[in-house]
């Protein structure tokens, strides 16, 4: 079996290494790290959790062991697609450099541009930067890429189904075409390929697992929701939520729930506050330090249940989530996989569920035709005869628009006819119109409206349409008068 120390790493990156705990590279770290030491470009494709990040810093440690960076020229470039990724390789760099002189910089959103530019024209070895904040800080003068000697492009599949390409493109056109390039990723969309061959040379490709494939330790399941009505979607979909983390019991310690719109993120967040359950909610709307804040609650395990948007699905390792919970299934097939990925990491067992209700039968064939298998259905806990299903339903019943007056009020009518008709009665009476005559009136008023209403052709002066029983008095007065007339 193959050990770090088989892999002619920097002694002083080996020691760092030792110092964490490891001994035995994983297979893509088997695979990538030796051509990336002989300095040739690398494009590495393995299932989420396998060690990526230590693929590309490993060997980039070792290779800037020697040498020392200038002002505002970084010596190494790596982009990643969101800020909580970008930290985290930061973190990677910290733990296996630290008996290097080497330094970092890192570029996100969120940070004031002015502790940037410091570290930048002190010389950095390493730039972590997501593409935006980049080319915001190349466009105002203060970066140079002209002095790149190795770049990775970190979740590369993410990067372009972001919208990076462009700003991609342009950052490779800015940096020394006799870089060495790497590309790393868990899945590889076909524009990758063309992305690749042009910026790629003669790359060593590394595939340790199938594409899009989910780690085998982690149990999938999903359960099928239909809700009693469509205005109660939303919040029986959340009810079907809570009974699921509850039907997990202690094996639950804690977990990850995924939405796919952010207002989804934090509707749900307030939604399981309420009802007592620990969790927050992260999202590409909040701010750098809360979202930071919140992220390390959760890897700390200060916080329970962490509700993200897809910011949170791609690279950040948080070793031991022991459920994730899809609220609702990924428009992209791909973001399933690292969704789940989140659990079930460095061997652990994980558990990862799915709410599908109907509108989502097509993302989930497309899930399934990206497995190449079907996903077990799990039985809903709110079936009929559980008891909270009772209660949803219950509270799913329509309910009477009228007011508890108007029921009480017409309750009393029900109890008494006779007074109700004897009130009836004196109507008429009060305003000296005879009943026979009233009734008569009332007798004439539906064929009057087949003969064309009032005034038609034909018609009854006498007529009166669409009034009913509750006809004034008065006006029934008037037209009496014109019939005497």
């Amino acid at each position: 079996m193959t050990k770090f120390t088989d892999l002619n790493l920097n002694p002083k990156v080996l020691k760092a290494i030792t110092e964490a705990g490891y001994e035995t590279p994983t297979p893509i770290q088997a695979g990538a790290i030796p051509p990336a030491l002989e300095g040739r470009d690398v494009l590495g494709i393995a299932q989420t959790g396998t060690g990526k990040t230590a693929s590309f810093t490993l060997p980039m440690l070792s290779l800037l062991a020697r040498g020392r960076a200038r002002a505002r020229m970084p010596r190494s470039l790596v982009l990643c697609p969101t800020r909580e990724l970008a930290a985290q390789v930061a973190e990677n760099f910290d733990t296996y450099s630290k008996h290097l002189k080497l330094t970092k910089a890192l570029l996100i959103g969120g940070v004031s541009f002015k502790e940037q530019d410091k570290l930048i024209d002190k010389g950095v070895d390493v730039l972590i930067a997501t593409p935006g904040r980049l080319l915001d800080h190349f466009e105002r003068g203060k970066l140079l890429l002209t002095g790149v000697q190795i770049m990775v492009v970190d979740e590369a599949d993410r990067m372009l189904d972001m919208g990076f390409i462009p700003d991609i493109e342009r950052i490779f056109s800015l940096t020394p075409f006799t870089r060495q390039t790497f590309f790393f990723s868990a899945t590889m969309a076909p524009e990758i390929e063309r992305i690749t061959n042009t910026f790629l040379q003669a790359p060593e490709r590394i595939e340790v697992a199938r594409q899009a494939t989910a780690s085998e330790t982690i149990e999938q399941g999903v359960v099928m929701f239909k809700p009693s009505r469509r205005d109660r979607a939303d919040s029986e979909k959340r009810k079907l939520l809570r009974a699921m983390i509850d039907g997990e019991g202690d094996k639950c310690t804690n977990a990850i729930i995924f939405c796919n719109r952010k207002s989804d993120v934090d509707i749900c967040a307030k939604s399981l506050k309420k009802y007592g359950y620990d969790a927050a909610p992260i999202h590409g709307d909040l701010d750098q330090s809360q979202r930071t804040k919140t992220l390390d609650a959760f890897r700390n395990g200060e916080l329970k249940i962490l509700v993200a948007s897809d910011v949170a699905a791609r690279g950040l390792d948080v070793p031991s989530v022991s459920h994730v919970f899809n609220y609702d299934v990924p428009g992209h097939a791909e973001d399933y996989v690292h969704r789940i990925g989140r659990t079930g990491r460095a061997g652990r067992e994980g558990k990862a569920i799915t709410l599908c209700g109907p509108r989502d039968d097509k993302t989930l064939d497309a899930v399934e035709k990206l497995l190449q298998k079907d996903i077990p259905r799990l039985e809903n806990p709110l079936k009929p005869g559980n008891p909270e299903k009772a209660e949803a339903s219950e509270e799913a019943k329509p309910k009477p628009s009228r007011s508890k007056s108007s029921r009480s009020k017409s309750a009393k009518a029900d109890d008494a006819p006779k007074d109700d008709q004897s009130a009836k009665q004196d109507q008429p009476q009060a305003s000296d119109t005879k009943p026979s005559d009233a009734k008569s009136e009332r007798s004439s008023k539906p064929s009057s409206r087949s003969r064309g209403g009032r005034g038609g052709k034909g018609g009854n002066d006498k007529a009166v349409v669409g009034m009913g029983d509750h006809l004034p008095s008065f006006i029934a007065l008037s037209f009496e008068e014109r019939r005497a007339g």
